[in-house]
């Protein structure tokens, strides 16, 4: 079996499904909906299990776009997703204990999903995403330590007139077969990124005086060469 093999498996499926739960979206929808959508997708593609407390789809949208809490602490709300918002959904899903991690940001614009928003604020957070992860991916390499990449993005978030929204103020994490065995991408850490096989980066950012929170998660790892790769 290819290295990783089952943790690719499991990624895959939470790309899938968010692909799926982001056409979806209505106005109608709220984040315990749109939760519970997720769970059964996620369900009839034999995944049960969900290696995040009991969270397989965490959910945020509107004016909890912002809110930093532990899904140990989650519970989705009843606010309609309306006609103008942003839907952040992060899944969590364990293949036969082997872990996905997945986020993702979504638009809704005249009522109605957009692939690709058009309001300033919607398109700068989406783009500014985009940036980070490939900033991440030309920085790192084996040796950075996750302290120096957890500085070296916090720099590109604030450059970008962003700031980190995360409570624990870290970038993302390894992926282990326990859930306390996390290190994470944050000051004092001085392992290198190479020390462990896996590790997302998850910025949660918002543009300073801005009012939405804006996610992309996406689980990396070296390649032969050397790069910092997608899983």
């Amino acid at each position: 079996m290819k290295k990783w093999e089952s943790n690719r498996q499991a990624q895959a499926i939470a790309k899938d499904v968010l692909r799926l739960i982001g056409q979806s979206i209505t106005s109608a929808d709220t984040e315990a909906s749109i939760a519970q959508r997720a769970t059964d997708l996620l369900a009839k593609r034999d995944v049960h299990e969900t290696w995040y407390y009991d969270c397989p789809a965490f959910v945020l949208l509107g004016s909890r776009s912002c809110v930093s809490v532990s899904g140990r602490d989650y519970t989705p709300s009843n606010e309609s997703v309306g006609d103008s918002n942003m839907v952040t959904i992060d899944l969590s899903p364990s293949l036969g204990g082997a872990w996905g991690d997945c986020a993702r940001s979504f638009f809704v614009e005249s009522g109605a999903y957009v692939s690709e928003p058009s309001q300033r604020e919607f398109l700068v957070g989406h783009r500014t995403q985009r940036v980070l992860h490939s900033a991440m991916q030309e920085f790192a390499s084996r040796e950075t330590t996750f302290e120096e990449l957890h500085q070296f993005c916090n720099e590109r978030i604030a450059l970008a007139g962003f700031e980190n929204l995360d409570f624990m103020g870290n970038l993302g994490h390894s992926i282990n077969a326990k859930l306390d065995d996390r290190i994470y991408i944050e000051k004092g850490n001085l392992s290198r990124l190479s020390e462990i096989g896996l590790f997302t980066f998850e910025p949660h950012i918002r543009e300073v005086g801005g009012k939405w929170g804006f996610k992309h998660e996406n689980i990396y790892y070296f390649d032969e060469d050397g790069n910092a790769t997608e899983l």
